[in-house]
């Protein structure tokens, strides 16, 4: 499935390079529009990232989000920085369909297996960025980005397991935003490693072929943002790229 991907800070639509709010780049784009245009196309989800809610959560764009969630053209999944069970309710409230987790299920994982629990696997996306070393080691990122937590993407995935956990947006950090295309090995990987679980693949796609190559690695979505904003292709002609390849 094609995910199209929307970045939001100040209710402005944005992208970072690589996760960096100092390397920002602004679209003059209304979010709802966006909204419209990528149903139009045939997007059936849509990502959301509030960056605003990421660095204050009390700045959290919830009234933004759901006006974007009234369109009802589509579902949504949202995160940003998700710290407390708080957000998550606010959220699902909002109309959300799945709350995106990122680093609190590295720092917390007993915290975010309950909400698992609690809400159902269908509603909770674990979002792990993740840094390669070397030696082929997958360590998930943590804090924006700006730190290592020493944790394995393994590690973390088989802890997750024993609540069912499903949906997994996976992130190479070195690619993201560089539209250099994506890690297509370490999906193929993963994907064979952790069958049960419904992958998003995140970061490097800068063309039609690159969702083209995604397509033998059984991921189960495709996120694209910055790709789409410049218009190196259109969300309809990725959805048609994705059902053909």
């Amino acid at each position: 499935m094609i995910i199209p991907a929307i970045d939001l800070i100040d209710g402005q639509v944005v992208r970072l390079y690589q996760g960096d709010y100092n390397q920002k780049t602004e679209y003059s784009l209304d979010p709802v529009d966006v909204v419209h245009s990528y149903a139009d196309q045939g997007a059936q989800w849509l990502h959301i990232v509030d960056l605003t809610g990421a660095k204050d959560t009390s700045r959290r764009q919830l009234e933004l989000i759901r006006r974007m969630v009234d369109t009802k053209r589509m579902a949504f999944q949202a995160g940003g920085g998700i710290r407390s069970e708080k957000e998550v309710e606010q959220l699902l409230e909002s109309g959300v369909s799945r709350v995106v987790v990122g680093s609190l299920a590295v720092k917390s994982p007993q915290t975010v297996k309950q909400w698992v629990t609690r809400y159902g696997a269908e509603h909770i996306v674990l979002a792990l960025d993740i840094n390669i070393d070397e030696t082929g080691n997958k360590f998930i990122a943590t804090h924006g980005w700006q730190e290592n937590s020493g944790v394995s993407l393994e590690a973390i995935l088989g802890d997750f397991a024993e609540v069912g956990a499903k949906h997994v947006l996976c992130t190479d950090i070195s690619r993201d935003g560089t539209l250099q295309g994506p890690n297509v090995d370490l999906y193929r990987e993963v994907a064979s490693t952790f069958p049960d679980v419904s992958w998003q693949a995140s970061g490097g796609i800068g063309g039609l072929h690159d969702i083209e190559a995604l397509k033998p690695t059984q991921v189960g979505g495709v996120i694209l943002g910055r790709a789409l904003l410049e218009g190196k292709f259109t969300v309809e002609e990725a959805i048609a790229c994705w059902q053909n390849a």
